[in-house]
């Protein structure tokens, strides 16, 4: 079972070369995908922002979602919790809630992140 992290899931979106062919086979594949419901967040504010260009709007990144068969995860207390026992590694506040997330649902994290991999208990895949 995997998680996409925020670049996974828009480079998917856009069908950009840089995801990896591990990753592709993954999302090709019958395993359980999944998406948090930060990507969703952080995708609306870089979007506000003019930090990213992206034309779907939430709308249309959730029908592709349910199409593709991948599920949105919602946010839960534990992810939180989770964020407050974890070192200072990586500061972005999407990374950290995305890892958390990972790491409680017991998941791996589709990431190119670097820093990430760093985080103890968190399994990552690119």
């Amino acid at each position: 079972m995997y998680l996409l992290d925020s670049c996974a899931f828009i480079w998917m979106v856009q069908k950009d070369s840089r995801i990896s062919p591990l990753v592709l086979n993954v999302l090709s594949g019958y395993d359980d995908v999944y998406v948090s419901l930060a990507t969703f967040w952080e995708i609306a504010i870089k979007k506000t922002t003019g930090k990213l260009d992206l034309p779907q709007d939430s709308f249309e990144l959730e029908k592709l979602c349910i199409a593709s068969e991948i599920e949105i995860l919602p946010l839960k207390m534990e992810y939180f919790e989770r964020i407050q026992k974890m070192p200072l590694i990586h500061r972005d506040p999407f990374d950290r809630i995305i890892t958390a997330t990972a790491i409680e649902e017991g998941l791996t994290l589709l990431t190119n992140d670097s820093n990430i991999t760093q985080y103890d208990g968190v399994k990552t895949l690119w």
